[in-house]
């Protein structure tokens, strides 16, 4: 599997859709999916791998493939957007969220949705921004120097 899309992921009824090419054929690249859920595990999607099982020719075709498989076997009804506040930083997919006046978010690497977010509020967006920025820099300068 090839690393995940992140910058032409699409929040839709509750689900981020994160296309990744699966393979080659003939020089051309097939594309598939991940999802992420706002319900989290509660949801039979969340983290799942093209549950539709079936493969596009593009990122707009996969997308699409996913929405429509949404559509047909939603589990739950969203309440809100929660992936609208999301950045792309060195590949990596940084959630942002807010509640209570405080701001925290979720860290998923290029290649896996495993969320590796440290345990830390924020006074602002800003500041959390700042932070993961700061670590992910840190990191790279730290992969460069081996």
């Amino acid at each position: 599997m090839s690393r995940l899309l992140y910058e032409n992921s699409v929040s839709y009824q509750g689900y981020l859709i994160i296309p990744f090419v699966f393979g080659k054929a003939d020089q051309y690249e097939i594309y598939s999916y991940k999802l992420l859920s706002e319900i989290g595990r509660k949801s039979q999607f969340h983290k799942a791998e093209n549950p539709a099982q079936i493969y596009g020719n593009s990122v707009s075709n996969i997308v699409e493939i996913a929405k429509e498989h949404i559509d047909q076997n939603v589990d739950f009804e969203s309440q809100r957007d929660i992936f609208q506040s999301r950045y792309v930083y060195r590949k990596n997919l940084i959630i942002l969220f807010h509640e209570n006046g405080r701001y925290f978010y979720d860290h998923y690497p290029p290649e896996l949705l495993n969320n590796i977010a440290a345990p830390k509020l924020f006074k602002s967006e800003y500041e959390c921004l700042k932070w993961i920025k700061q670590g992910l820099d840190g990191q790279h300068l730290g992969q460069r120097a081996v």
